[in-house]
C-alpha cells in the first residue's frame, strides 16, 4: 500500500520541478534530477525533440530552453500520481503560456499557449524523490468541424 506521505512528497517534487523551470533556476533544476551512478540513465523528451539521454544532455536542454524563453508559466491539470516502491509516475497536462524575446527592449515578446501531456518518472533517493525521466507530447487541437462530427473541408 502506498503511503500518503509518498504521494505528497512526489507531488511536491513535481511542483518544484515546474516552479524551477518557471523561475529559470538552473541550479534547482539540476538538483531535482538523478545524479551519481544513475546520471547516465536519465532521459527527457521535449515536444518535437529527439530523446535526450544522460544528465549532461538533459541539463543542457534546460539551459538552452531557459536562455531562449523570456517567460514561461505552467498550469498543471489532470495530475495523477502513482507510487510503487521506490518509483513514482506522475501524469499531467501542462497548460503552458510562454513568450520569446521582445522586439523592443523592456517589453515582453508575444505570448503563445500550448497544451502538452507529460509523464514524469521519479526515483526515491536518500535525498528525496528525483526525476528519472520526463516525456512531453504536444496535444493537437481539434478543429470545430471535427468536434461537430463534420469532416468536410
Amino acid at each position: 500500500m502506498t503511503s500518503r506521505t509518498d504521494v505528497e512528497n512526489v507531488e511536491a517534487a513535481n511542483t518544484a520541478f515546474y516552479e524551477a523551470v518557471e523561475r529559470g533556476d538552473f541550479e534547482e533544476i539540476s538538483g531535482l534530477w538523478l545524479d551519481g551512478a544513475e546520471a547516465d540513465d536519465i532521459s527527457c523528451v521535449h515536444p518535437g525533440w529527439p530523446v535526450l539521454s544522460g544528465r549532461g544532455e538533459v541539463l543542457r536542454s534546460y539551459a538552452l530552453i531557459m536562455a531562449n524563453t523570456e517567460y514561461i508559466q505552467f498550469f498543471l491539470t489532470d495530475v495523477r500520481v502513482s507510487v510503487s516502491g521506490d518509483t513514482a509516475v506522475v501524469t499531467c497536462t501542462e497548460n503552458i503560456l510562454s513568450g520569446g524575446p521582445a522586439e523592443e527592449a523592456g517589453e515582453l515578446g508575444p505570448l503563445v499557449g500550448q497544451l502538452v501531456v507529460a509523464t514524469n518518472v521519479f526515483r526515491r533517493t536518500p535525498d528525496g524523490w528525483r526525476i528519472w525521466s520526463h516525456h512531453g507530447s504536444p496535444v493537437l487541437a481539434e478543429s470545430e468541424d471535427e468536434e461537430d462530427g463534420d469532416s468536410t473541408p
